[in-house]
């Protein structure tokens, strides 16, 4: 009896265990993973808590379904999704939001690049460090996983059948705030160069600023974020938001006037209705709409070929 009993606790124990070590979000299968950073990300902790789905029952649902809230990402990975049809040679690294604290891994990241390989774009998908990564310059690691990032996709350009040229970004919330740095923070890495890939342009070709935070200061009555300085440089970039946001629609409109103020080319979509954090999915708000805008918009900037006439 005592023998059973000894057996059905060791089972027990390896059966727990083994739970305790599933990961709280996997790459689906048939999907290149590379870690951003070989021997560790610069500054990582020793023996840092596992990665977690943070969401709860008490989590509000999005379009009537769940958001996986990736947390204590401290290894920052790299996920290349291919066209599922014809290529066009577009690749978009997608940043998801989480305010620095999580990642919003399927509502603004796999649910993004299924999208974008149904429309012929490779989508690179970045896990990027949090919590407590940003935004810059409170913390760097953030922008340095992004920046770093860019430099890898444009090492493997043509093995991953990606035109160097056509490399863009698009985030959402302090993603879309991340984007936004990055398109601002490129002339120098806010790291020492590790390989190759470090010595490539970290510029997007082209940024998507889905509502954005971080962009305007709202404790100085919204003027801009001195840390996000627009240039002649800067991207063209596409950005989006509902006016009722409660993280506040002046994050898009003073980022666009200075784009406007530097004549960087810029394309701004307010929204009466639609609140934070839809990511694609579809609702009877016209906001949702705003994946259509921004194909069209990759039409107009020549990023995606135009229909022959």
């Amino acid at each position: 009896m005592c023998k059973v009993l000894f057996l059905f606790v060791a089972i027990a124990c390896i059966s727990t265990s083994l739970f305790a070590q599933k990961p709280a979000w996997q790459v689906p299968l048939g999907h290149l993973t590379i870690p951003l950073w070989p021997q560790g990300a610069p500054g990582a902790q020793v023996n840092p808590a596992p990665e977690i789905d943070a969401t709860t029952a008490k989590d509000r649902l999005v379009a009537g379904k769940p958001v996986i809230r990736l947390g204590n990402v401290s290894a920052p990975t790299l996920t290349l999704y291919a066209p599922k049809s014809e290529n066009t040679g577009v690749g978009i690294v997608v940043f998801p939001g989480g305010s620095y604290k999580i990642l919003a891994i399927d509502l603004e990241g796999t649910e993004v690049c299924d999208w974008l390989t149904s429309a012929g774009v490779n989508c690179i998908l970045i896990k990027y460090r949090v919590p407590d990564t940003g935004p810059y310059p409170k913390s760097s690691a953030a922008l340095q996983d992004a920046q770093r990032a860019i430099g890898i996709v444009r090492s493997h350009a043509a093995e991953w059948h990606i035109d160097p040229n056509r490399v863009g970004v698009l985030g959402f919330s302090a993603g879309a705030h991340l984007a936004a740095a990055l398109s601002t923070h490129f002339d120098q890495r806010l790291y020492e160069p590790i390989d190759a890939a470090d010595q490539l342009s970290c510029r997007p070709d082209f940024a998507v600023i889905v509502y954005p935070g971080y962009l305007a200061l709202a404790e100085q009555n919204f003027a801009p974020n001195p840390d996000i300085r627009v240039t002649a440089k800067t991207p063209p970039s596409f950005i989006v938001q509902a006016e009722d946001d409660p993280v506040h629609v002046q994050n898009a409109t003073v980022y666009f006037l200075a784009l406007k103020n530097a004549k960087v080319p810029a394309e701004l979509h307010i929204y009466a209705e639609g609140g934070h954090g839809y990511g694609l999915r579809r609702t009877a708000l016209p906001v949702t709409t705003w994946p259509d805008s921004v194909i069209t918009w990759l039409h107009t900037i020549q990023m995606l070929p135009n229909a022959a006439h």
